[in-house]
């Protein structure tokens, strides 16, 4: 027996077992339904109500756990114990970023488009599409109105493309990021496809028109949310996304 020697702490061990299956939990709610678990709104559902406690759980720990090594010389395990509080706080990584940065609200819409007066139409996607709870009807002036304060930037992308150029230029932008094309009709310069959200992966439908302009063409974009009464910005986002990708 060597006196002095120090001995490995069983509580700190137990403290990083926890974290890390707290972090696992964490991980399998932002993508278990990209891996067939369940519904991406089950997976949004058990985050915001597990999330958070898991992260003051697992950080409340690994706090007491390093607390009572210091106290403790002849035990180790502060390493593990520092490695569970770093992976509590990236669980809670969510709220504490609430909490430093400016709260941005979004309205409780999720059907945007750069033309509120005649939005793109749907015609291969309907209502009755796979897991949707939102309709494909535009919600008229009173959403157009919530969008238009939110997102005034939002507009049509007026190019000097002809329509054939601009069609082929804006199908190119949707396959870039991701979309899957449900149907495409070059002779009336429009498209219909589906997106997802990297966590989650809740399902928004998009269609894309183009229209001739006198000196060239009108590109036009909406995205709807399959469900959910508030996006959270996430269309708007896609948008904005969409045009910048277009006018590079």
């Amino acid at each position: 027996m060597i006196i002095g020697k120090k001995r490995p702490s069983r509580f700190a061990t137990v403290v990083l077992i926890i974290a890390l299956l707290g972090g696992l939990a964490a991980l399998l709610m932002l993508f278990g339904a990209s891996m067939g678990l369940w519904e991406p709104l089950a997976g949004f559902r058990y985050s915001r109500m597990y999330n958070n406690n898991i992260g003051y759980v697992v950080s409340g720990l690994s706090v007491l756990c390093l607390l009572y090594l210091l106290t403790q010389k002849k035990l180790m395990g502060k390493k593990k114990a520092i490695l569970s509080l770093i992976i509590g706080l990236a669980i809670l990584f969510p709220v504490i970023k609430s909490k430093v940065t400016e709260t941005v609200k979004y309205p409780p819409i999720h059907d945007i488009t750069t033309d509120t007066v005649n939005p793109p139409q749907f015609i291969t996607l309907t209502d009755d599409r796979p897991g949707a709870r939102n309709t494909l009807v535009y919600g008229g002036p009173e959403i157009a109105a919530q969008q238009t304060a939110a997102f005034p930037d939002i507009k049509p992308i007026m190019s000097d493309l002809s329509p054939d150029q601009a069609y082929q230029k804006a199908l190119s932008v949707g396959k870039a990021m991701g979309w899957e094309i449900v149907s495409m009709d070059p002779s009336k310069h429009r498209f219909e496809g589906t997106a997802r959200t990297p966590f989650f992966k809740f399902v928004d439908d998009t269609v894309v028109v183009v229209s001739e302009m006198p000196t060239g063409s009108r590109i036009d974009v909406r995205s709807v949310s399959r469900v959910g009464v508030g996006d959270i910005g996430v269309n708007a986002k896609r948008i904005r996304k969409f045009i910048e990708l277009f006018n590079q």
